[in-house]
């Protein structure tokens, strides 16, 4: 068993980890929650371990459909052993349906469906506030290199598809998400989580928002909405 050691870094979700082994690291989930560039901030129950719980599910299955992850194994209610990889301060959004900042951007009435799906890339920056960039940002400022680029758009894609067909029977549309990628021993794995934080999950038969937009938009059922979408996930994963 690894030895949790020092701590690396402290996020507004998650801390993470050194180990006595150089190649992994120990991720821990936290309860916090913020939003509008942490001008909100609050506490959402048991948030820690539904989102670890939640990602290793997600993680796992699409391993099982060939995306390289960082996930190696939950080792506790709120933790996980990762791969130690460097992320790359490129975040991809893939969006299905027009909600939030595009919805407000592009003049879309939230829900509407796009012809197809769009994806973007911002800087990952707290300083900046995360601003969008596209390619010839990422080139200019050396951020990735093209062929990462390249293999995140791939991943991005591909995670789109599979998560959209993997939700569908528990009656969750993945209206968008945010996905986060690392390098490896020069090798780009998909890292992060997969959850309600990051995501964007509403009920296909009532479109009741099961997200952290509950929490954004003070609609109430925060922690139940969480656990609502952790149940059927848990109900497709047998």
């Amino acid at each position: 068993m690894l030895i949790k050691g020092e701590l690396l870094y402290e996020g507004k979700a998650k801390k993470v980890y050194r180990t006595d082994d150089p190649d992994c690291y120990l991720v821990e989930f936290k309860d916090d929650a913020t939003a509008f560039d942490g001008l909100k901030k609050g506490t959402i129950a048991r948030k820690g371990e539904i989102n670890t719980r939640l990602s290793a599910l997600l993680f796992t299955m699409l391993a099982g459909q060939d995306i390289p992850t960082h996930f190696i194994e939950q080792t506790g209610p709120r933790e996980m052993l990762v791969k130690a990889v460097k992320i790359i301060p490129v975040e991809v959004v893939a969006r299905n349906i027009a909600a939030g900042s595009l919805a407000k951007r592009l003049g879309l009435e939230e829900g509407t469906v796009l012809k197809r799906p769009v994806l973007e890339f911002y800087y990952k920056s707290d300083e900046l506030h995360d601003p969008m960039i596209n390619n010839y940002h990422i080139a200019a400022l050396e951020l990735a290199t093209a062929t990462q680029i390249k293999e995140m758009e791939s991943y991005a894609w591909k995670v789109n598809e599979l998560l959209t067909g993997f939700l569908q029977p528990a009656n969750l549309v993945l209206v968008d998400f945010k996905l986060e990628f690392g390098l490896y021993h020069d090798r780009v794995l998909l890292a992060d989580e997969i959850s309600p934080d990051t995501c964007r999950f509403w009920d296909s038969s009532s479109g009741e928002k099961l997200d952290k937009d509950r929490f954004r938009r003070d609609l109430g059922g925060v922690e139940d909405a969480y656990e609502e979408v952790l149940r059927r996930v848990e109900s497709l994963c047998g």
